[in-house]
């Protein structure tokens, strides 16, 4: 049941006072400011930042001090308190945790003054230091207040009365206390928690004084038995000879230190000289890399051009050129040399032009390989279409290696003359052949040479058919090819 916007003086949350505040009893009430501190203690501040430091106590009275101001400072973990209030306890317990409540100031409302408190109750005012005060009213001694508290009312409503008691309640918590009245269960439980830490630290500091208060009793017990004069003698006299000693080993240690700093100068001098020393080297080890890196690369080129020039070489060594400038084959019954027919049949025109190039052909072939072997015969004059042959014996004569198709009576007699050119031609033919198989016996020749005849047929033209005339230089054909074959291959080139 509400009775109006009461707020709390802490978060300034709306509150919705309790059934038993309502309905408070007049013994309740003097029982709970019963309880409460009287008003002139309120005005007297404890001085906790004021924290007792034994300067002029003497050192085993220091240590139990210091002892027992090391024990375990851990706070106890603040209870669980809901998502609302963890986002109001920033700001409501900063004043709480960081020092002692401050001093608020206050002054006490007069009984008259609350009897006119309206009904509901407004939110109360706060001063800047957060205490609850009113305004421009004379200050009233709290006793005077308490015996004015249950005078009859002249207000007849009892909820008006009901409110003006509970105000007073707050008025009094409020005024009696550090604490302004009233709080949500939320900041009460976040005072409690602050409280609560307070009083863990008090506990402790106590314990420091009861420990630091033990420490001293002892130490006063011990300095009134005292010691002897020859007991206080012994122990100045070995104090003094722990300080020589002390000493002694302290200047040794300054010698040792010496020692140490000069080695380690030396020490820095030598790491200074390993690093220049190590800078070189490796300038040197980075110029011996590039060095091996550029002949690596220079051998790996090298490397390269040796296997395309032993590639080029090889297909060199494959390749006959003897065979590419005088190719040797067939076309139909006419033998060929380099793609011109040799001979004529029937049916079959073939010109004198190609026949004399190819016996051109023909016969620089045969001065070729007779060249190649240092062989030497009669004169061979290769002269392409108009090659010709000089006996080097008997007439000394010169005979045409060429042939013609002009209708008159010359040409009986050229006739003649180029069938003597190839006997001559067939004669020398045969004397590299027997060369050739002198040299090499496996050589073998298909066809062979006696006189005007190579195989079963005549190398003359006149009187012979051409057919067989065609054939017969056909066999001359092979025979040279068989020839240039030995001279070219590897045993003799």
């Amino acid at each position: 049941m509400s009775f109006g916007p009461i707020f709390c003086q802490q978060c300034k949350e709306p509150l919705q006072l309790d059934a038993s505040l309502i309905d408070l009893a007049p013994s309740a009430y003097d029982m709970i400011t019963a309880t409460l501190p009287p008003p002139s203690q309120n005005h007297k501040r404890r001085s906790e930042g004021k924290k007792l430091v034994p300067s002029s106590s003497p050192s085993p009275a220091k240590f139990a001090w210091q002892r027992s101001r090391n024990v375990s400072t851990s706070s106890t973990t603040p209870p669980s308190l809901s998502s609302r209030a963890q986002g109001k306890q920033p700001q409501r317990s900063a004043a709480l945790s960081n020092s002692p409540l401050p001093n608020e100031s206050f002054v006490l409302l007069q009984d008259s003054v609350i009897r006119d408190i309206p009904s509901p109750i407004p939110s109360p005012i706060r001063s800047k230091k957060g205490s609850l005060k009113a305004r421009h009213y004379p200050a009233k001694s709290v006793d005077t207040q308490e015996a004015t508290q249950f005078e009859p009312d002249h207000d007849p409503s009892p909820l008006s009365h009901h409110l003006r008691s509970t105000a007073r309640l707050f008025n009094i918590l409020s005024t009696r206390t550090d604490i302004d009245h009233p709080l949500c269960a939320e900041c009460t439980q976040i005072l409690i928690s602050t409280l609560q830490r307070q009083l863990d630290e008090t506990k402790r500091e106590r314990d420091g004084y009861i420990a630091f208060e033990k420490e001293v009793r002892k130490e006063r017990d011990r300095e009134g038995q005292g010691l002897t004069k020859e007991e206080a003698d012994k122990m100045i006299e070995r104090l003094r000879a722990e300080e020589r000693s002390t000493i002694e080993q302290l200047k040794e240690t300054e010698r040792e230190r010496e020692q140490l700093d000069e080695e380690l100068r030396l020490l820095e001098l030598d790491e200074k000289a390993l690093e220049v020393e190590e800078a070189e080297f490796w300038r040197t080890h980075n110029d011996h890399i590039l060095t091996a890196e550029q002949q690596a690369a220079q051998l790996a080129s090298l490397r390269a051009a040796y296997a395309a020039d032993v590639a080029t070489l090889e297909k060199l060594e494959r390749t006959n050129v003897y065979n590419d400038a005088f190719c040797i084959g067939h076309d139909g019954v006419f033998g060929t040399i380099n793609g011109l027919r040799l001979g004529r049949v029937p049916g079959v025109p073939v010109e004198w032009a190609e026949i004399n190039a190819a016996w051109g052909q023909t016969l620089l072939l045969l001065y070729t390989i007779a060249r190649k072997l240092d062989f030497t015969f009669e004169q061979l004059v290769p002269m392409g279409s108009f090659s010709r042959i000089e006996k080097t014996t008997g007439d000394k004569a010169t005979y045409e290696l060429y042939g013609s198709g002009d209708l008159h009576f010359g040409r009986l007699l050229h006739n003649r003359r180029f069938d003597i050119a190839m006997v001559a031609f067939l004669d020398c033919l045969k004397h590299l052949i027997e060369y050739v198989k002198s040299q090499d016996p496996s050589v073998d020749f298909p066809h062979q040479i006696s006189k005007d005849r190579i195989g079963d047929v005549s190398v003359k033209l006149q009187f012979n058919q051409e057919e067989a005339w065609t054939r017969s230089l056909r066999h001359v054909l092979l025979a040279l090819k068989i020839c240039l074959k030995w001279t070219t291959n590897g045993a003799n080139g």
